[in-house]
């Protein structure tokens, strides 16, 4: 299979995921671009970021549309995030290849755990909840962005759920947000390996994914959001269990 016809693919997986979870599309990305499309992990964190920004800015236009973005608390959260992101992307080429693949499995793996986990009942929306922990909860997103490449909405979303009381759909939304924001502060400090992208497959990968954005969109409208949950995290949990042992091996 041609490497185009596999980044239109992969690309379109991670878009849906965007569209419909609000996050996820980073952790598919990644493995996506490493044992399918044959980058380095320091190459595909990079390339990841670049897919992952576009994609959310165009499903986070699409839930702001139908209302579903809480502008202010996005905003503390992504700026909690902006510094750790900045300066976790620096030192993420200073890291062992192996290191990464090994951190990413793991992170995968945690993604998993908390899709597959029953959600709390969502409060009554409140955007000035528990400010301080909501600006730690994105400090340590903007951590994980700038480290693994990955965008954070797998995170963002059960943490808005249960820190700011946002029902599931608001969660959803506002993690573009943040997941956008924080993809851009860590892309400003990968020059060096952005240079190097491969353009003839990130391209038409993320052309798929934000076109996907938008089926996974409607998609979270017509399937339960469960059941978008649950077959998220059983696949999730698969990509990291194969990725830890490659980088075991």
């Amino acid at each position: 299979m041609s490497a185009l016809v596999l980044a239109l693919f992969a690309g379109a997986v991670v878009g849906l995921a965007l569209g419909a979870l609000g996050g996820g599309g980073s952790v598919l990305a990644v493995p996506a671009l490493i044992y399918l499309l044959g980058f380095t992990p320091a190459a595909a964190t990079t390339a990841a970021l670049i897919i992952v920004t576009a994609t959310s800015l165009t499903a986070l236009y699409a839930h702001a549309r139908t209302g579903d973005v809480r502008w202010k608390a996005g905003a503390l959260f992504a700026a909690a995030g902006l510094l750790p992101a900045a300066a976790a992307g620096a030192a993420a080429a200073r890291l062992p290849q192996a290191v990464l693949t090994a951190a990413f499995a793991a992170v995968a793996a945690l993604a998993a755990v908390a899709m597959l986990r029953p959600r709390p009942a969502p409060g009554p929306a409140a955007d000035g909840v528990r400010p301080a922990k909501a600006a730690g909860t994105g400090a340590g997103l903007g951590a994980l962005t700038g480290l693994l490449g990955v965008g954070g909405g797998f995170l963002a979303v059960p943490a808005l759920v249960t820190v700011l009381a946002f029902e599931m759909q608001a969660a959803v939304g506002t993690s573009l947000l943040v997941i956008s924001a924080n993809s851009l502060a860590s892309l400003t400090t990968r020059g060096a390996t952005a240079a190097g992208v491969d353009w003839a497959v990130v391209g038409p990968f993320a052309g798929a994914a934000i076109l996907g954005a938008w089926d996974g969109k409607r998609l979270a409208a017509k399937v339960t959001g469960i059941l978008l949950q649950r077959t998220f995290g059983v696949t999730l949990l698969a990509v990291a269990v194969f990725m830890l042992a490659d980088a075991l091996t």
